[in-house]
């Protein structure tokens, strides 16, 4: 279970986020939305470790992921709203060099980046230098690195952003098939999409969560 306690953060005089409280459970799927400025990046950053709170806690499983960060970081898989990706590498040799840096076994990689690919429907491309993928590929290759070490915990933030239907329903799949091994917050703007992979959604408004149990009450919640 994935439980944040609490979570505040200021930019400047900025209040963004302002005692933002929420548990995932394991085998969940979760749909993080508000209005652009809400603080969703932010908030994933932070779930993610790459930011600070001013104020709160994070537990992963019980224990404290804001302490135990190498720990937390073995068990979290990572997809950023911007996909930070080597573009003359190939799919296989990027996911390869992706599995050495987050540590695992030399004698495990070639099997994991397998794995992922299968999951992301790579296969086909797996030779294809990532510069010359669309965009809605390099996000499956993004997925794909979130996946590799089968994490306990994954985030992806802005899933849907950009991409094309097919592409949607091929992510939303592939976090389908996931979900049930994992705590999963997605983040977007589309809901109706974001519907079909949460159970439920978290609404960031004014600094603070509210939850919502569909698309309808999430949109009904920001107002729109």
């Amino acid at each position: 279970m994935l439980e944040a306690r609490g979570i505040s953060f200021a930019y400047a005089r900025r209040q963004v986020l302002d005692g933002a409280t929420f548990s995932v459970a394991s085998g969940e799927t979760v749909a993080l939305v508000g209005a652009n400025g809400a603080g969703k990046t932010t908030l994933m950053r932070i779930l993610a470790g790459i930011l600070l709170p001013s104020s709160g806690q994070l537990r992963a499983d019980g224990f404290n992921a804001f302490r135990e960060t190498l720990r937390f970081r073995r068990l979290l898989g990572y997809m950023p709203e911007q996909t930070p990706v080597e573009p003359e590498l190939t799919v296989k040799a990027y996911l390869k060099f992706r599995a050495r840096l987050k540590g695992e076994q030399v004698r495990k990689i070639r099997h994991r980046v397998l794995e992922a690919m299968e999951a992301c429907s790579l296969g086909d491309l797996a030779d294809t230098r990532i510069r010359l993928l669309s965009h809605g590929q390099r996000r499956r290759v993004a997925l794909a690195e979130a996946l590799l070490l089968r994490p306990r915990f994954l985030l992806a933030d802005d899933l849907f952003a950009g991409i094309d239907p097919a592409t949607r329903q091929s992510l939303g799949q592939t976090l389908a098939a996931f979900s049930q091994f994992a705590s999963v917050v997605v983040s977007g703007h589309e809901l109706e999409d974001l519907g079909r992979v949460a159970s439920r959604f978290l609404v960031l408004k004014d600094g603070r969560i509210a939850e919502a149990g569909n698309a309808a009450a999430a949109r009904k919640a920001l107002g729109t």
